[in-house]
């Protein structure tokens, strides 16, 4: 048995090595890299013993982002990169500064691809960090962009400052000089899920170019919408100092096919420099971040198609998708010069969640299946390098009452295949002949395909009432 004095002195020695394991523990958590001591000595203080600061970035921010910093260390900051393979990818700027098991030390900065445009793209910082002075005190900061592969789905800036008073000052002139320097602004944008969930960044599509005389409406339709959208922000000044809001939502309604995507595609084609975020289908979910531009890029539009596909669907909570939409619009202040333009093929599922939330649309179009005066204009449209007689035009359009312009456009198509199966040019029989094929018993799932709603118009004589719902250009 151990006398009282050998078991004192063994407390004594496990004390001892307790306290040695505690010190050495705290000492090699307070190890600072290499790359520490680099911030250390910009910093002027320890970096180990300042405050990290951090601000998210959404991804399709980071090329504005990188912009806005460039311009900050124009004066003569400094930008490094950080060595330590993927691991630095999962460790913050605080773990870089000190760490005692990973010797983070200054490398190669890390870039990435970046579009700025539908055909332009620019490299941009993808990991690194930028020792930079901002009104008069030094600051660091740790740039890193979205990696939905190491579990980051926005960028992300990391800010050590000794005197931390000024991280929101900073932090407010970056903002600034996000917008002033921003490749949004002017651009067609819309959304996308990305292959690692629901998280969306915005894309460049391209701006359409679609004339007023490609839209073919009964006389005074157009120039209705297009006074609205476009009308209203030419005189936002003088609308603003008589007290009247610029904010506006745009309903067009009406069959599919009719023209309302092509309407769409003119207002975006007649305001070449208004920012545009275009939401369709699935994408709609993201109508908040989609507002957000808006308000951040005044002027703008917001199109969102096929607003009914989304009036009964659920997105993570008890409410309807198109209520957020709504609630998107009751989000930007009456001063705020954008417009919301939606379309639907169903109004009757819109009508009642319209009526609960007054004064969020204040012009509904609807855009009906053409006339014959708009038909025979279609119809001259998609004949145009064709050289059939007028009288037989007219008659086609009259003996196709109830389509739209997809059922013209393949009805050209078919007719010139006609002929060159022939090896000739196609002329007015070659039209007629088409016309009564299309028109038969065993088109009629092509005729609904081409936007006849019931397929009917087989049945019914030549030039009676043959009403039915055709479509065209995705409207």
């Amino acid at each position: 048995m151990l006398a009282d004095d050998d078991r004192e002195l063994m407390r004594a020695v496990s004390e001892y090595l307790r306290h040695v394991n505690e010190v050495s523990s705290r000492e090699a958590l307070s190890v600072r890299t290499p790359l520490g001591d680099v911030v250390s000595e910009h910093l002027g203080v320890d970096a180990s013993q300042v405050s990290v600061l951090v601000e998210r970035i959404a991804d399709h921010r980071m090329v504005d982002a990188d912009l806005a910093l460039n311009a900050m260390g124009a004066a003569g900051g400094r930008l490094i990169g950080v060595t330590g393979a993927d691991q630095r990818h999962h460790q913050g700027l605080a773990e870089w500064v000190t760490n005692p098991h990973a010797r983070y030390a200054p490398g190669p900065v890390d870039y990435i691809e970046r579009a700025t445009g539908p055909d332009t793209s620019t490299r941009v910082v993808s990991l690194g960090v930028r020792l930079l002075t901002f009104e008069g005190t030094p600051i660091v900061v740790a740039q890193r962009a979205a990696a939905p592969e190491f579990g980051r789905q926005t960028g992300q800036l990391e800010v050590l400052c000794a005197d931390e008073s000024v991280v929101p000052s900073f932090f407010d002139a970056l903002r600034r000089l996000m917008v002033e320097h921003s490749v949004l602004r002017g651009q067609v944008l819309s959304f996308q899920p990305t292959e690692f969930g629901r998280d969306a960044g915005a894309t460049f599509v391209a701006r359409p170019t679609v004339a007023a005389d490609e839209v073919v409406l009964a006389e005074g339709v157009l120039d209705e919408i297009a006074q609205h959208v476009i009308g209203i922000g030419r005189s936002s000044t003088a609308l603003r100092d008589a007290g009247q809001h610029l904010k506006r939502g745009v309903l067009l309604y009406g069959p599919p096919g009719t023209g309302k995507t092509l309407t769409v595609r003119h207002l975006l084609t007649a305001t070449p420099d208004v920012t545009a975020v275009v939401l369709t289908g699935s994408s709609i979910q993201f109508v908040t971040a989609a507002a957000e531009i808006a308000r951040t890029f005044q002027p703008a539009i917001v199109v969102l198609e096929d607003i009914d596909l989304v009036a009964m669907q659920r997105h993570g909570s008890p409410q309807p998708l198109l209520f957020e939409v709504l609630d998107a619009l009751d989000g930007l202040g009456g001063d705020a010069d954008v417009a919301f333009v939606m379309t639907t093929n169903r109004v009757d599922v819109l009508e009642r969640a319209l009526a609960e939330r007054p004064g969020r649309v204040d012009l509904a179009v609807e855009i009906p299946l053409p006339a014959a005066q708009e038909r025979g204009s279609l119809f001259r449209r998609y004949a145009r390098d064709l050289s059939f007689s007028d009288e037989t035009l007219t008659a086609a359009a009259d003996r196709a009452e109830g389509t739209t312009g997809s059922f013209a456009k393949e009805l050209m198509r078919r007719t010139v295949l006609r002929a060159i199966g022939e090896g000739r040019e196609p002329g007015d029989a070659d039209l007629v002949a088409e016309l009564e094929r299309l028109l038969g018993s065993r088109q009629k799932l092509t005729r609904a395909m081409l936007g006849s709603g019931d397929g009917d118009l087989a049945d019914q004589p030549p030039h009676e009432d043959q009403s039915a719902s055709f479509g065209w250009f995705s409207s």
